[in-house]
């Protein structure tokens, strides 16, 4: 059957046309899909239960909980030495979640939202830990050189290192880290996020890693993180597939940052050992497989099947993650200390429950009470503050004229 000639497109088609191939070459060319990655959700409150266990089975005097870990939970306890690995989950998720929550946004925007989603439930588990360190101080503790004033202030900034002070939360170094990755995100915004512009971003990191690890220039490492280059330009590769589809560069790169990072791995290996007290580092064997698996479980998660999941459990899940991770070892430490002192009719089990339990709860309350609202009402400010144009100052020289 003949098919009449299609009719000429119009100036309205053409434009449209135009507009999409525009849009092609800008880096939108995929339709974002906007419901919530629920099992991502999950996955950071995974990396989380990893490091506590690392903190509270591994990495602590073995009789924190009364009998040595390792007579109660052997199994549990051989496990954990490896859970220093979700921070490196953290930052593989961060490279995915970051490009995805600052994509079309301009560098303001950007600070924008980072300093609204961090500060306040950091400031809150900051203020709860100075209570703690005053309230219930340790044996060792001289607590007015530990929570001095300068200490206090330095840590308010998340970035006391910088500042030559020490860290009142443990696990606040993951956070300038984390703040280090979005100050180079900043400045790629500051170009615009486009497909291609992306992709040179990680492949220039990538390579300035590599220079860094030659020159080993202290400067270089400081400023590229060397270290945890690999982890953020994957999870970034990832969400690349997931916003634009695979395609072949795409998993040479993704390729390339996984061989790039397991082979620094052996930075991270050392100081963790198998055993309490022993000399024998962690196997780089058993540290590769567990976080490539990971990384095969957020490509499930973002491109794979695993991302129709939508179950709302994991989802809150994930809004716990934060302030769990910065309370569970500054306050859930001295708290099983004070079980194993004072409860000793709950065993190590209940103890270790019942101090985790209480956190996740604790984690629960700042999220809805503190980081929900705060953080609403600090970024609303935050934006009026990005949106409010200078006055422009007066012109002296058309008013002398005038006067």
């Amino acid at each position: 059957m003949l098919h009449a000639p299609t009719s000429p497109p119009t100036r309205q088609q053409a434009g449209n046309g135009l507009a999409r191939a525009r849009a092609l070459a800008e880096g939108h060319g995929r339709s974002e899909p906007g419901a919530r990655l629920a099992v991502v959700d999950g996955m950071r409150l995974i990396a989380a239960l990893a490091v506590t266990g690392f903190h509270y089975l591994s990495a602590i005097s073995p009789t924190l909980w009364g009998p040595s870990p390792k007579e109660f939970a052997y199994s549990l306890h051989h496990a954990s030495m490896y859970g220093w690995l979700g921070v490196e989950a953290f930052f593989l998720i961060s490279g995915f979640v970051i490009c995805m929550s600052s994509w079309g946004r301009t560098a303001g925007q950007f600070a924008v939202s980072r300093i609204s989603r961090l500060y306040p439930a950091y400031w809150c588990a900051l203020i709860l830990i100075v209570a703690r360190i005053a309230l219930i101080p340790m044996q060792t503790h001289d607590v007015a050189a530990v929570i001095h004033p300068r200490i206090v202030l330095a840590n308010l900034t998340m970035f006391p290192d910088a500042l030559h002070a020490s860290l009142l939360d443990g696990v606040a170094w993951t956070l300038a880290v984390e703040a280090h990755f979005y100050l180079l995100m900043a400045v790629l915004l500051a170009f615009g996020t486009t497909y291609h512009r992306v992709m040179g971003f990680c492949v220039i990191w990538l390579a300035a890693g590599l220079v860094t690890s030659e020159t080993k220039s202290k400067f270089l490492d400081d400023l590229v993180l060397s270290q945890y280059a690999g982890l953020f330009v994957a999870g970034i590769a990832v969400y690349l597939m997931y916003r634009f589809g695979q395609n072949l560069m795409l998993w040479i790169l993704l390729g390339f940052a996984w061989c790039y990072e397991l082979t620094m791995l052996p930075i991270r290996l050392s100081g963790h050992y198998r055993e309490w007290g022993s000399k024998a580092l962690c196997s780089w064997t058993v540290a590769s497989a567990l976080l490539t698996a990971f990384l095969a479980l957020l490509l499930l998660a973002t491109i794979g099947p695993l991302a129709r999941i939508r179950w709302r459990w994991l989802m809150t899940a994930g809004s716990l993650t934060y302030p769990f991770y910065l309370i569970h070892q500054s306050l859930g430490l001295p708290m099983a200390g004070e079980l194993t002192a004072h409860a000793h009719w709950l065993g190590p089990w209940g103890r270790l429950a019942l101090t985790t339990i209480s956190l996740l709860l604790l984690a629960g309350l700042i999220h809805r009470v503190v980081e929900k609202p705060l953080g609403r009402a600090l970024r609303r400010r935050l934006d009026q503050a990005l949106d409010r144009h200078p006055k422009q100052p007066a012109d002296t020289t058309t008013q002398a004229r005038e006067a």
